[in-house]
């Protein structure tokens, strides 16, 4: 198999940009995230896997997570191959809307909470 790119140094401002410009829902998850309360794995934001930049991403257990919000309705086959490719690279993609963020953050917690622990 080909070889994994992270953190293309040609997507660096790109990544910077959305880290300093994060939508509500990316910081609300963050701020649970960037302390370890997932069963104590270290994620990273704005992280880049070849051409994508995923919204966060652990390393140890190859796990992706992406906030749907909007946008996302019109670009249903986008996500599809994006999420698609990821697999390929056994990295694991899971979506969460950004209402389920911002009105049920315990739901996501928990969830993320009993599928890798």
């Amino acid at each position: 198999m080909w070889k994994i790119v992270f953190n293309k140094s040609r997507l660096k401002k790109t990544r910077k940009k959305l880290r300093n410009n994060m939508t509500v829902s990316e910081v609300k998850l963050w701020s649970f995230l960037k302390w370890k309360k997932i069963n104590w794995l270290k994620f990273r934001r704005q992280h880049s896997v070849r051409r994508y930049i995923l919204d966060f991403y652990c390393p140890k257990i190859k796990l992706c997570i992406e906030i749907d919000w909007s946008i996302h309705e019109d670009r249903k086959e986008y996500d599809l191959i994006r999420t698609n490719y990821l697999n390929q690279l056994d990295i694991k993609v899971i979506r969460f809307a950004n209402d389920e963020i911002l009105n049920n953050i315990n739901y996501v917690i928990n969830k993320l909470n009993n599928s890798y622990s």
